[in-house]
């Protein structure tokens, strides 16, 4: 009986960190999203800021990017744990 709880915990805890790893990746997706279209529309409204736009979202998309790697490796810890 002990290893059936063994591994059903297990498994749980892979189910858990392969929801984790889905939601870092929409939650990255959706926010350079974001930050492309709202670099966009200051373009659009600012025609001359393009290149200190343009160069600010890279650097904010850069960083979103970081956050959500940092998120699947910890999903991946915790699921190989």
């Amino acid at each position: 009986m002990e290893l059936a709880t063994i591994l059903m915990e297990t498994s749980m805890n892979a189910g858990l960190a392969s929801l984790g790893t889905g939601v870092a990746a929409v939650g990255a997706g959706i926010g350079i999203g974001r930050i492309g279209g709202s670099a966009l529309e200051a373009m659009a409204r600012q025609p001359e800021m393009a290149n200190d736009l343009r160069a600010n979202m890279l650097i904010a998309a850069a960083l979103v990017e970081g956050v959500a790697l940092f998120a699947v490796i910890i999903c991946l810890i915790v699921a190989l744990a």
